[in-house]
């Protein structure tokens, strides 16, 4: 192998080269991957951060969905116990129209048996007059014996 002045231009030149690489393009890279490298240690950091938010977040979640559903559990409850103390009460309003419908119903009863009484004792007294007429054979004077009559009506 011969050593001549092409090899020697050829070596110069990849130093050359080699050396503006190290020099001015080098540095470009680096920084190019150092920015990356920043940027996916920020990355990694920021998710690493939203992954524990995330898990905070799930717990407060839980925490506000276990409250939700201890406070749905008591209204309902409260829901159930009004609408028993509801049916109660209307139960019991019920009770007292029926017990007030029956008192009247036996008030209305007792009157109208009075009246009944009433018109069977005039009938009697009728009958009883209309009777002793023709017993006696002669008329007898209503006005006369209403004492009598009413003693009568009052014994039937």
């Amino acid at each position: 192998m011969d050593f001549n002045l092409t090899l020697i231009g050829q070596s110069l030149a990849m130093l050359l080269f080699v050396w503006f690489c190290m020099k001015y393009v080098w540095p470009l890279i680096m920084g190019a991957i150092e920015q990356r490298q920043t940027e996916i240690a920020n990355g990694l950091a920021a998710a690493e951060q939203g992954q524990n938010s995330l898990s905070t977040a799930k717990v407060e979640v839980d925490k506000l969905i276990a409250a939700a559903r201890d406070q749905a559990r008591g209204i309902v409850d409260q829901a159930n116990t009004r609408a028993s103390s509801i049916v109660e009460q209307g139960k019991a309003d019920g009770e007292a129209a029926r017990k007030a419908q029956v008192e009247a119903g036996r008030a209305e009863i007792g009157v109208e048996i009075n009246r009944a009484r009433e018109e069977l004792r005039g009938q009697v007294a009728k009958i009883a007059v209309a009777g002793a007429e023709k017993v006696l054979g002669r008329e007898i004077d209503a006005n006369a014996h209403r004492d009598l009559l009413g003693k009568l009506a009052a014994e039937l």
